[in-house]
């Protein structure tokens, strides 16, 4: 009775003719390693997509992240395009952040990781891929806009987000407002030293300030994927899972989101409890079905 109360998971009926078969309000999925993580997020990102069945009146929205965690999984996703599983004809995406005053065409700019990680291999209307200006000459009203933009495309359908080593998600980090929206953030010391590397170590070149989603931009999303790899975010997926919300671990506020699931390897369960671990695992069965068979356009357009 005791491990069942713990657990924030609960398993619900859908209505005929749903597209997911299963809805349980928080989900650990653990897999072996890091590709693994990243296949399994792809495979539901891809069945998402195609089981929404979007059109020129329908389009699919995606909240995307940077950084090295999703890149395995974009891999897979234009590796589903390619063979002709799945079309970004009809989706919008919107991705979480970008630096301030660092040019779109430099080479750690979230732009050009985008493009060139991702929407350069895919077939996505450019107009339909959105990123928030770092140099705009306004960056509130950059922000404001960027609500809105996600506000006329319907909401998010499903944001999926990568965290820190220290819970933050975005440039939301610990001390952001859980209910935060997209704003212009300074970055804390411990992030400016982090990215150094990105930038030949030098702190000079480093950028201080980003514009971001905030906590409450990404909670309005319908569904919410967080992916949490390597044993260095292990801590932080403890604070996401098994403690409660709190705003200096901004990944926990995804405890109160109604269809949030967590995407880790192994290695990032390390801090977890043995029995949290071992229940999570033995729903492996459940969560599989969201993602066995792989759906494919194909069949839907034939």
């Amino acid at each position: 009775m005791g491990a069942v109360s713990r657990d924030r998971t609960v398993l619900k009926r859908r209505r005929p003719g749903a597209h997911k078969a299963f809805l349980i309000t928080m989900r650990l999925v653990i897999l072996d390693d890091y590709d693994k993580a990243s296949e399994w997020a792809a495979r539901y990102i891809c069945n998402s997509i195609v089981q929404f069945k979007p059109g020129p009146d329908r389009y699919f929205t995606l909240g995307l992240p940077t950084g090295s965690t999703p890149s395995g999984c974009y891999k897979k996703l234009i590796e589903y395009h390619k063979n002709g599983n799945l079309s970004f004809k009809y989706v919008k995406t919107f991705n979480m952040d970008e630096y301030v005053a660092l040019p779109r065409d430099h080479p750690e700019s979230y732009h050009s990781y985008m493009w060139n990680s991702f929407f350069k291999h895919i077939d996505i209307d450019p107009s339909n891929a959105h990123i928030l200006d770092g140099n705009a000459p306004d960056l509130q009203t950059e922000c404001d806009a960027f609500e809105q933009k996600i506000a006329d495309a319907g909401g998010i359908e499903l944001f999926v987000g990568g965290i820190g080593p220290d819970g933050h998600i975005a440039f939301n980090e610990p001390g952001s407002s859980l209910v935060s929206r997209t704003r212009v953030k300074t970055l804390a010391k411990e992030t400016i030293l982090a990215n150094a590397r990105f930038f030949d170590g030098d702190l000079s070149k480093v950028p201080t300030m980003a514009l971001t989603v905030g906590v409450g931009t990404v909670m309005d999303a319908k569904e919410v994927m967080i992916l949490i790899t390597g044993a260095h975010k292990a801590f932080a997926l403890y604070k996401a899972i098994e403690e409660g919300v709190n705003h200096m671990w901004t990944v926990s506020a995804f405890q109160q989101h109604p269809h949030t699931i967590f995407v880790c390897d192994d290695d990032a369960t390390l801090e977890l409890k043995v029995k949290t671990v071992k229940y999570f695992q033995g729903l492996m069965h459940v969560h599989n079905k969201l993602v066995e068979p792989l759906h494919s356009m194909k069949s839907y357009n034939n």
